[in-house]
């Protein structure tokens, strides 16, 4: 048999070849930053446990990273474009480009920010997941969250050091373009009333406004929550807010009996106002017990009103206690009654003899007879020695 003399001819060049384009495709893996830790491959975890020196998000993420954390730091001010391209000095181009194509959980909790600037976030095509809770937010810009196309869950928990009518309206526009947005956490901001784009958003599934100060939600709001259509209105988390059980309350009432579902937290609602009704669950009250007095649109009387059968009650209790107490009182003085005669007897005497001891030294300074006798003059009594001579 001949020998088959182009099969070793065809193998020579070819393994070169492979391995020259296997060396031209593949490219070394980015280092990982420094006080940084890398975990995984090819979803690249990162996570950064900075201490104050850290003013700034690190310039050298691998354009690979899915996933950045970074907590403990002091960066203070997320400027313009923080995450995209931009010269050594950390100034940014006029069109910042996209540094990290892949990012999609980016969690920035406890870095004492305290700014986030309009387009901090640009460069960010697929970011899913935003964390910026536990910061002393001051100042948000209306812009801050702009283009974040993909952006799924945004948590501000315990952010908002300051809530103000600024800082409110800011949040409010900082919301609008996010059309995506699934999940949005408000809890521990001491808001007192939810933000009209967050009721807005077209796709919101779930706002968590736990631990504010919402004294209750108005008509305006409760129709904002209501969808036509497909999807349903988000789910809301409100426990642990100081509501007022007034007048006001009783669209939020009706509300909440009809889509209890909607609320997964509603039997932990409690009423911190009136008086009377503090600490009642409020799916246990009544209608009757928030009714509206005539005028009365807002609630501000209804406290009056509401208070009223728990104070006639109360006054009701404390006068049999006092009742109680009187009749005792008189059993006491009835079984004591020879004492008591006793007593006052002896008082009088007591009394009768000390008045007697009274008259009796009166009438003896007044006798005349007990008068002391005046005194001799000084002219006599210097004379009377010379006149025994």
């Amino acid at each position: 048999m001949a020998p088959r003399a182009g099969r070793p001819g065809l193998r020579g060049p070819l393994l070169p070849g492979l391995l020259l384009a296997a060396a031209a495709l593949s490219r070394p893996a980015a280092p990982c930053p420094f006080q940084c830790y890398c975990f995984g491959s090819p979803k690249l975890l990162l996570r950064c446990a900075s201490g104050a020196e850290l003013r700034q998000p690190p310039r050298d993420v691998p354009p690979d990273a899915r996933n950045l954390t970074i907590v403990g730091a002091n960066l203070t001010v997320l400027h313009a474009a923080a995450f995209a391209d931009g010269d050594a000095d950390g100034e940014q181009a006029a069109a910042p480009g996209v540094r990290l194509p892949f990012l999609t959980a980016l969690r920035l909790t406890h870095n004492n920010i305290e700014v986030v600037e309009d387009g901090a976030f640009d460069g960010l095509p697929s970011l899913a997941a935003l964390d910026l809770s536990h910061n002393p937010l001051h100042a948000l810009g209306g812009g801050a969250f702009r283009g974040l196309p993909a952006l799924r869950s945004l948590q501000l928990n315990h952010a908002l050091a300051r809530v103000g009518p600024a800082l409110l309206d800011a949040l409010d526009a900082a919301l609008t373009p996010l059309a995506e947005l699934r999940l949005l956490g408000l809890a521990g901001n001491a808001l007192s009333r939810l933000p009209p784009a967050a009721l807005r958003l077209p796709r919101l599934e779930q706002l968590d406004a736990h631990f504010n100060a919402l004294a209750g939600l108005g008509p305006d709001e409760l129709r904002a929550l209501e969808r036509d259509g497909d999807p349903p209105g988000p789910r809301l988390l409100l426990a642990d807010n100081p509501l007022r059980c007034g007048c006001a309350a009783r669209p939020l009432l009706a509300w909440l009996r009809n889509a209890t579902e909607r609320v997964p937290d509603a039997r932990r609602l409690r009423c911190a106002a009136p008086r009377a009704l503090l600490d009642r669950p409020l799916l246990d009250l009544d209608e009757e017990r928030v009714r509206c007095a005539d005028g009365d649109l807002d609630g501000r009387g209804e406290e009056a009103d509401t208070a009223g059968p728990e104070l006639e009650a109360s006054y009701v209790f404390f006068g049999l206690v006092l009742a109680l107490i009187g009749l005792i009182f008189l059993m006491v003085l009835y079984l004591n009654r020879r004492g008591i005669q006793r007593w006052m007897r002896n008082l009088r005497e007591a009394c009768r003899d000390q008045m007697e001891g009274y008259h009796y030294r009166y009438e003896q300074d007044a006798d005349p007879r007990r008068a002391p006798a005046p005194a001799a003059p000084a002219g006599s009594r210097a004379t009377s020695p010379g006149s025994g001579l």
